[in-house]
């Protein structure tokens, strides 16, 4: 059986436990008027914030977490940042992106020593690089849209995941983050896929014992530009 099919067979399922069809029009109203009205939730009082304040939340958030911050005042600064990076954690100095357009504009040529590959992820990638459209500083995470500019397989195959996110883009609550992705996508239709990260991987199902990288990467390193 198709996905489709068991999934009509059970919606069909559904709507006969309730008495209704599928196409009854005061049903289809009432649930297209309220995704369109996009009612908030409630909002905690400390993601209430923006600009520095968000910025400086969304920081802690992250470094409690395991993962490693570093702030540079543009994007051009971006080679140098990651060279940096790399060579104090005795990482290869190559890494893979997508073709985000933001990272295709940098001048990657001021640092010579990186190499730089493009495309979706491989098993072999050590380090891979990507852009975060938008982040929420309520609790450290960051927004990862999947498809050919971030692919998805660049968030989890590598050891090291190095995400670059633009200051103007970090907003204090999940709501915000929300509202800014379906902005963005609001024409096109959003990507397939929305990964939510907020820190290095871990786990502790077995003996309770911490271990890193058990599902994805053992690093995350977010450099904020701006």
């Amino acid at each position: 059986m198709s996905g489709a099919n068991a999934r009509e067979r059970l919606l069909g399922a559904v709507r006969k436990s309730l008495g209704v069809t599928g196409d009854d029009a005061a049903r289809t109203a009432a649930v297209a008027e309220r995704l369109k009205a996009r009612a908030p939730n409630l909002i905690p009082a400390m993601a209430k914030v923006s600009g520095a304040k968000a910025i400086k939340l969304f920081t802690e958030k992250l470094k409690g977490q395991g993962a490693s911050v570093s702030r540079i005042t543009k994007p051009d600064e971006i080679p140098e940042q990651l060279a940096a990076y790399l060579r104090d954690n005795n990482l290869p100095a190559e890494f893979r992106t997508g073709s985000d357009a933001l990272l295709a504009e940098i001048p990657w040529d001021t640092a010579a020593s990186l190499t730089r590959h493009t495309g979706a992820g491989h098993g072999g990638d050590a380090v891979t690089l990507s852009r975060a459209e938008t982040a929420a500083a309520e609790t450290g995470t960051l927004f990862l849209t999947s498809g050919p500019e971030n692919p998805t397989t660049l968030n989890f195959l590598p050891d090291t995941h190095i995400v670059v996110i633009r200051a103007e883009d970090i907003h204090g609550s999940y709501e915000d983050a929300w509202n800014v992705l379906r902005k963005t996508h609001e024409k096109q239709g959003f990507p397939r896929t929305i990964n939510l990260v907020s820190g290095p991987s871990r786990t502790a199902d077995i003996e309770q014992i911490i271990v890193m990288g058990a599902h994805g990467p053992r690093r995350l390193h977010v450099i904020i530009a701006g």
